[in-house]
């Protein structure tokens, strides 16, 4: 690999490191605007007049960081278009599944679907980049292909970075759901209530669990029942283990039965189901282990093993093949 090969790639990875981290911001900021739905310039501008500064509306925006002044609205646009053209079935499904995942970054659906193009241009634009910067150019279909790919990774990069947020929220609340489920049983031994337990718990802990427990906690201050705060609850996460424990509670209410019984049972439940989880991806780690250990591990060891031998039949045989 040449200088001017290894220079191209660095300032392709910058490039690209760069844009993305302003793609983040540009969200961050977008959606601190959605919840504030304050317009910055407007009360800027309110401010400036209330201190008699005679300040124009250009000129407050001329003002504003770059971020909000070019990124932001072009984020927007590419949503609004991406809008238009995609089917309101796969926005719910987004929705969704940003739901499932917390909303990292606080983002909408549309907004989160712009972010594919906008992945597949940087995964893209940087490998032509890189192409084009290099000492020896690349032939047109080698261009092609590899632009290709990594335009399609970059364009699948927001699903699988979204996915592999659900699954991390939803392995925290499994590990977190039986001991959450013993504090809850001690507090309603204690002769606590349901709501005041789960406030408990709220309060203990700083996890996923307990912000969704402090959540459902205020929505029922709010004015909605406890049993759809509870489903409410379960939809947001999408654990069967934390649906199975919401509908065991819904159902000991309507028939009476103990509560602190059931949920000791429930805890007994979970926890046996954790570890089923556990000594299930123990299991499953043999068989992850034989890609990189075929692909890294075994040619090495077939190098290190075959190379001596090699270089001794090559001289062994290499006059006679000579000749």
């Amino acid at each position: 690999m040449t200088g001017n090969t290894i220079v191209g790639l660095v300032i392709g990875i910058l490039v690209v490191g760069g844009i993305a981290a302003l793609v983040v911001l540009a969200l961050r900021y977008l959606r601190q605007r959605q919840d504030d739905d304050i317009d910055p310039v407007m009360s800027r501008l309110a401010e400036a007049t209330q201190r008699g500064e005679s300040v124009s509306l250009e000129q407050m925006e001329l003002q504003q960081p770059f971020l909000e002044r070019v990124i932001l609205p072009i984020i927007e646009k590419i949503g609004e278009i991406s809008t238009r053209f995609t089917p309101q079935k796969l926005l719910q499904e987004t929705t969704l599944k940003l739901e499932l995942a917390g909303n990292p970054g606080r983002i909408d659906a549309a907004t989160f679907l712009a972010t594919r193009f906008v992945g597949a241009a940087l995964f893209g634009g940087g490998l032509l980049m890189i192409a084009r910067l290099s000492a020896s150019p690349w032939t047109l279909s080698r261009t092609v292909l590899v632009v290709g790919i990594f335009t399609v990774i970059g364009f699948f990069f927001p699903q699988l970075w979204l996915q592999s947020k659900i699954n991390s929220r939803q392995n925290e609340v499994r590990k977190a759901l039986p001991d959450a489920l013993d504090l809850l049983t001690i507090c309603v031994e204690a002769g606590l209530g349901f709501d005041a337990a789960m406030s408990k718990v709220s309060e203990k802990w700083e996890n996923e669990l307990s912000i969704m427990f402090g959540r459902t906690i205020r929505e029922v201050q709010l004015g909605k029942t406890q049993r759809e705060a509870l489903r409410d609850m379960a939809d947001r996460i999408g654990l069967p283990e934390l649906t199975s424990f919401v509908a065991a509670v819904i159902q000991s209410q309507i028939l009476g039965v103990s509560l602190a019984k059931v949920l000791r049972i429930q805890s007994d439940q979970l926890r046996m189901k954790r570890r089923q989880f556990a000594e299930e991806l123990a299991h499953k780690a043999p068989v992850k282990m034989i890609i990189p250990m075929a692909l890294l591990t075994f040619p090495s060891i077939m190098i290190i093993l075959m190379a001596p031998a090699a270089f001794q039949i090559a001289g062994a045989f290499g006059p006679l093949l000579g000749s």
